[in-house]
């Protein structure tokens, strides 16, 4: 076989995205994938990462699924995901451990607005959901709200609005799980206050 086959083979394997070490386990030498990227067959898209140079290249769910493992999408990413927001998020709002290495963010193929987050409260309210047929790590509903208040400079208004209106409504929302939340978090006045509002009309 070629190594175009083989590479092909590699990358269909491992969901689009393969890693330097993935082709040479396969049998390519290191340099064959710099040289299929010379030659315009494969695209570079972080350090170590390639993915096929085709226009059917991967989904950025499967991109961010295989490149920030760690990362969890969280804040405007979430509150659209939730359908708490109308507005698709430019670039992927993700919470990573704050002692991440910022270089590990850089990946051109992929735009990301990181939020870098305290160990003790990271794992703090996080679940798995289907995008676009990827499972990726996510905030559930009363992290997320509480994610708006501790993130209130960074949001615009109307976004923060909608998404509290939004969770008042929702028939899954968990307001004992949000009262956790927010006290871990620090937010717990503000949150009682808005949303004790909202939901007692």
């Amino acid at each position: 076989m070629n190594i175009k086959t083989v590479a092909k083979q590699v990358l269909i394997e491992k969901g689009g995205v393969a890693k330097s070490a993935d082709f040479v386990a396969a049998g390519m030498r290191a340099v064959d994938a710099v040289n299929l990227c010379k030659a315009g067959y494969l695209d570079r898209i972080r350090h170590g990462y390639y993915q096929l140079a085709e226009a059917d290249t991967s989904s950025e769910e499967q991109l961010l699924a295989t490149l920030i493992p760690k990362g969890i999408v969280c804040v405007e990413s979430a509150l659209f995901h939730y359908g708490y927001s109308d507005f698709a998020p430019r670039r992927w709002s993700i919470a990573v451990p704050r002692s991440m290495s910022r270089t590990k963010l850089d990946v051109d193929a992929l735009p990301l607005q990181p939020y870098f987050v305290l160990p003790e409260i990271y794992e703090l309210g996080k679940v798995s959901e289907d995008f676009d047929g990827v499972i990726l790590p996510v905030y559930d509903r009363e992290r997320t709200i509480c994610d708006c208040f501790k993130y209130r400079s960074r949001l615009d208004n109307e976004i923060f609005n909608k998404a509290l209106n939004a969770y008042a409504n929702d028939t899954q929302k968990n307001l004992q799980n949000l009262s956790i939340y927010a006290k871990k978090l620090r937010v717990y006045k503000k949150v009682t206050e808005l949303m004790g509002v909202l939901l007692n009309g």
